[in-house]
């Protein structure tokens, strides 16, 4: 009922509130129109910028650690992680790889006894390969490998890490409180670009932390 009269009042604006709406129109959509701008794909030659984008532009990842349970002890273990740059947007994130963790969990038992790691991300999980119809292996459909260890970030890092996080995983804030939650992120050393053919890209972490995403 409330819809329906919502709809007939929306027909009855007078033509000055049309104008008024058409420009409040225009101001929503700006936003999705510059990100759209901002946020093109970088170039192949522009490696560190394309591991920031890349990043930024993804919500999980597949973590892999060196196995501390009985029966796989020292073997590569591989297990998928929602994370986080900071909010989404044009803004391009800081780079920085957040997680949020429990010991509860088999791979973070894992890096209580070694926290060496290695993370990937891939525009697969994005619309951008999707609509260029690039299988998850081609190497136009770009993914970054970084290596480095897991750490659980200080008190005045949380905040920037939960803010990272609940804006685009917001189910976690309803996640049972009794498991010991606590905010962590990727210590980069080492980066590789895969985003085209001729093979993979060495990246520093001071050029992919310099660059302007």
């Amino acid at each position: 009922m409330r819809g329906s009269a919502a709809l007939r009042g929306a027909m009855s604006v007078s033509s000055a509130g049309r104008g008024a709406m058409a420009r409040l129109l225009l101001l929503c959509t700006a936003p999705a129109l510059l990100l759209a701008a901002v946020a093109a794909i970088p170039p192949p030659e522009e490696a560190a910028r394309m591991a920031r984008y890349v990043l930024h532009s993804c919500d999980w990842g597949a973590l892999a650690t060196l196995s501390a349970q009985e029966g796989l002890r020292g073997r590569p273990f591989a297990n998928i992680f929602s994370l986080s740059d900071g909010p989404p947007g044009p803004c391009g994130g800081s780079g920085v790889p957040y997680l949020y963790l429990t010991d509860m969990e088999i791979s973070v038992q894992d890096l209580e006894v070694n926290s060496n790691a290695s993370l990937t991300v891939s525009l697969a999980q994005t619309p951008y390969c999707r609509k260029h119809k690039y299988d998850p292996q081609n190497p136009l459909c770009a993914h970054i490998i970084f290596v480095g260890s897991i750490v659980k970030v200080n008190d005045s890092e949380a905040g920037i890490a939960q803010k990272a996080l609940f804006t685009r995983h917001p189910e976690m804030e309803s996640w049972p409180k009794d498991h010991n939650w606590f905010f962590a992120k990727f210590n980069i050393t080492n980066i590789w670009v895969l985003d085209y053919f001729g093979g993979l890209k060495i990246v520093t972490p001071e050029e992919y932390y310099s660059v302007k995403p």
